[in-house]
């Protein structure tokens, strides 16, 4: 995935074998076109499948759709590759055969992988998901919006229209990313689905072994992101420091327990990076780290609005999805704000243009 220094296959796999401490295990079959699935089920060959939780994520066709560069391979629902009598069965094919290469009869929750504005709103693509449960291929299903962030109200519909069927949803937050995240949790509690967050660790930072003036490794995903971020990013950390002090928890268990602390947020997923150069701790220490987080809440409520505040980031960036700030012709992961979408902004007291979009720099 083009983050610090490549690893062995052998220390992959023992990090991602699901063990007592850490039981769940997340793939999407677009990961490598299928390398990802394939590594995994090398990973659970011989684990008792009752001693683990599966999750996977279909949605990119990789298949018969070709990759547009740095954008990815085009989701199964363009309408270049498919109608919507189609959709049904190129998600049960995607299913079976991500199920196949992780060597698993089904999974436990199901996601469906960075949907465009279909995929949100189209009846056929959630009867098909739900079809997937019901043919026992997996037992929940669930969204994950992406891959960057923004999404907010497409979710928020997407949560109100189909909160019925879905269980679980995806997004990106963290101490140094609350928003836009933090503006779907009520949609998500009042619609009883339960909330997995990613990138708690803000690339990284939160693992405490990336350090001013440090060079990424050339192509590094995170070559993207603004220069200074880590030392914006460390400044950050370290004001947060004697609160984690406090609460006896390293400063990646305090993002995960501030992601925790949030109603429905019920499960964490951090990315695990070896960094470059002797200052990296290895990976394995990093696991273990995150298995050893406390399972009792150690923050009160006060501290964790005073983290959100020392992270606040909002209107940093141009959000992805139906956003105030686009126009013209819709693309794969940004359109227009329509009406509906602006009755559910209001309905849940968002207004877009203050909200939701990218503030000039000061």
């Amino acid at each position: 995935m083009h983050f610090g220094e490549p690893i062995d296959d052998e220390r992959f796999l023992a990090m991602v074998a699901p063990d007592d401490s850490i039981a769940t295990v997340i793939t999407a079959d677009v990961y490598g076109a299928g390398e990802a699935d394939e590594m995994l089920g090398r990973a659970l060959a011989g684990c008792p499948r009752e001693q683990f939780c599966a999750v996977g994520a279909v949605g990119h066709d990789f298949y018969t759709g070709e990759r547009n560069g740095a954008k990815g391979f085009p989701r199964f629902t363009d309408p270049g590759l498919r109608g919507e009598r189609e959709y049904a069965g190129y998600l049960r094919m995607a299913t079976e055969r991500s199920l196949g290469r992780c060597g698993l009869d089904s999974f436990d929750l199901l996601l469906l992988h960075n949907p465009d504005r279909i995929g949100y709103t189209s009846d056929s693509v959630w009867q098909g998901m739900a079809a997937l449960r019901d043919a026992g291929l997996t037992r929940m299903i669930g969204v994950a919006p992406g891959p960057a962030n923004g999404f907010t109200l497409d979710l928020i519909d997407c949560l109100e229209r189909y909160g019925a069927l879905i269980d679980w949803a995806m997004i990106i937050l963290g101490p140094l990313e609350p928003w836009p995240g933090e503006l779907c949790l009520d949609a998500a509690a009042a619609n009883d689905v339960k909330v997995i967050t990613r990138v708690v660790d803000y690339g990284g930072l939160f693992f405490d072994d990336l350090h001013p003036g440090q060079e990424l490794a050339r192509g590094d995903h995170r070559g993207f992101r603004p220069p200074g971020w880590i030392e914006a990013g460390r400044d950050r950390l370290d004001a947060m420091r004697p609160i984690a002090q406090r609460a006896g928890l390293t400063m990646i268990q305090l993002a995960c327990q501030w992601n925790l602390a949030h109603d429905p947020v019920a499960c964490v997923a951090p990315t695990l990076i070896q960094e470059v150069g002797p200052q990296g701790r290895t990976i394995e220490d990093k696991r273990a780290e995150l298995a050893a987080l406390p399972p009792e809440l150690r923050l009160s409520d006060g501290e964790v609005d005073a983290i959100r505040g020392l992270g606040d980031n909002t209107g940093c960036m141009a959000l992805k999805g139906a956003s105030p700030q686009h126009a013209g012709d819709e693309q794969p992961d940004r359109w227009n704000l329509d009406e509906r979408l602006a009755v559910v902004a209001r309905r849940w007291r968002i207004e877009p243009e203050r909200d939701l979009a990218q503030r000039a720099a000061a």
